[in-house]
């Protein structure tokens, strides 16, 4: 949702853009009652300049509380579900714009949200802050906050209906039970497997991996746990169930059942925003957000590790070289990365519209993929490539609708994880050989980072096939100075 926007206002006192004053603008004149009770935290600083002044600034006081806090709730809502740094910033940023606060300064790191607002260098400034703590991807949440804000900077909806609104979304049920949601991560697994190379033995078999491995993190979940423990557990049904299959001599390929388990786990959708930050100078949020896809993966890699291990205490011969070529079955391949991207996409709660092209775009991401690695590009440089693609169509599309563009781009992803990279570093690893399993760890973390690389760089080239229509907020980068119409806000995603 990145507004075209970057400078700090208030750093240029006299540079205000035409129309606009210091003043407040469709702000009613009593306090809103969504400003009270907030869990987060709003004060002024410096001296008051004068009787008049004091007197001017109490009653802008509640007006300026109300507005700060809106954005806080709506800022916290979008990092919650995912949006890069730059993005949660610009929509703080648009909410106030949207009600006349002209010089405010926005800070976004990955745990807490500031806003701070000065009317002029010689009123004291008002500093709000507020913490985001649970994380949740539900992009029908997303668009409805999208569209809140959206409707904010175009001056349709006062303050009090704003706190209705924002009401209304924070109160509104997620679109997919979770049952179904249990049931679409086991799908997820078990489309994975094939997509790997697994029969249906395989394939029921890492949906019932998958769906116990859920089970046991949400019990984990319930009782407070990290979600390191999570998913160290979580990833151990997977483990088994392939060590099973091996014991009872089935002739498949019972490694796909640990790969599909990984694609369930993989954290792409994180490592994407966490490179986007990076990538935009939010650096502090950026690297917060690798920490926690470096703690995911370990995890993961420590339960696979242990019931490895285990297994070859018990006899079994885990030979990497079964699961260095992946069989080609392009039509039954083609059909589970489409079962992929529908199933990721119920799990990130995208609009039932949006389904559809959930599952064009994994199919797509697919068949491009494998044309490329059929090429001779290396698999890095064909996900790069194949990411680039999916970000370019899935950012136009949300320019053109003023939305965000997560739910067109993330989905897709899902066929493109490192799975069997991952799962092949694992085992080298467990079998002693550290050299080659260092190896394909490097290969699986050098292809989740050229996919996210991929991502940004299409919507990097989508705002320049489709760039800001006159009369409206342009971006602007750090270094670069260029005035900007603020008549109305135009978002990137």
């Amino acid at each position: 949702m990145r507004a075209l926007l970057r400078t700090n206002p208030s750093e240029r006192p006299g540079d205000l853009p035409s129309g606009q004053t210091g003043e407040l603008t469709r702000v009613p004149a009593e306090e809103s009652p969504g400003s009270q009770g907030s869990p987060g935290s709003i004060e002024k600083s410096g001296p008051l300049s004068g009787t008049g002044a004091s007197r001017a600034q109490h009653q802008q006081a509640p007006k300026v509380r109300s507005v700060l806090d809106l954005a806080l709730r709506l800022g916290e809502l979008l990092l919650a579900s995912g949006e890069s740094a730059e993005d949660v910033e610009a929509g703080m940023l648009a909410v106030v714009y949207g009600y006349g606060l002209v010089r405010c300064d926005v800070n976004v790191t990955f745990t807490m949200l500031t806003i701070a607002y000065q009317a002029t260098l010689a009123e004291p400034a008002w500093t709000a802050s507020r913490g985001v703590r649970r994380r949740s991807p539900d992009y029908t949440r997303l668009a409805a906050v999208h569209d809140l804000v959206r409707a904010i900077s175009e001056g349709e909806i006062t303050l009090e209906e704003s706190y209705r609104r924002l009401l209304e979304i924070r109160r509104r049920r997620h679109p997919y039970p979770s049952w179904l949601i249990a049931g679409t991560t086991a799908l997820l697994a078990g489309a994975a497997s094939v997509l790997v190379g697994g029969s249906w033995l395989v394939f029921f078999s890492a949906c019932a991996a998958a769906l116990v491995g859920n089970l046991l993190s949400s019990g984990l979940a319930a009782r407070g746990l990290p979600e390191f423990y999570q998913y160290v557990v979580a990833a151990m049904p997977a483990a088994t169930a392939g060590i099973a299959l091996d014991l009872a001599h089935a002739d498949v390929r019972s490694s796909a059942v640990i790969t599909g388990g990984l694609f369930a786990l993989l954290p792409g959708r994180a490592l994407v925003a966490a490179v986007q930050d990076g990538l935009t100078a939010f650096y502090i949020t950026s690297a917060a957000r690798l920490i926690e896809v470096f703690y995911t993966v370990v995890g993961i890699i420590c339960g696979i590790s242990v019931v490895l291990r285990a297994g070859i205490a018990f006899g079994i011969d885990l030979n990497p070289a079964d699961n260095l070529v992946t069989p080609s079955r392009p039509w039954i391949q083609t059909l589970a990365a489409a079962v992929l991207g529908l199933t990721f996409g119920v799990d990130l709660q995208v609009r039932r519209p949006l389904l559809g092209y959930a599952v064009f775009s994994a199919a797509f991401a697919w068949i491009c993929d494998a044309g490329l690695l059929k090429a001779g590009l290396t698999p890095t440089i064909a996900v790069a490539f194949t990411s680039a693609l999916l970000g370019l169509g899935g950012q136009l599309i949300a320019r053109r609708h003023a939305t965000s563009g997560l739910p067109f781009t993330i989905p897709g992803l899902v066929a493109l994880l490192p799975g069997s990279q991952t799962y092949l570093g694992v085992l080298f690893i467990v079998r002693g050989q550290t050299g080659l399993g260092a190896a394909h760890l490097f290969t699986a973390a050098s292809t989740g980072l050229g996919l996210a690389v991929g991502v940004n760089l299409g919507g990097e080239l989508a705002r320049l096939i489709l760039p800001a229509r006159p009369g409206q907020l342009y971006r602007i980068r750090p270094g670069f100075a260029r005035r900007r119409p603020v008549s109305k806000v135009w978002f990137r995603r």
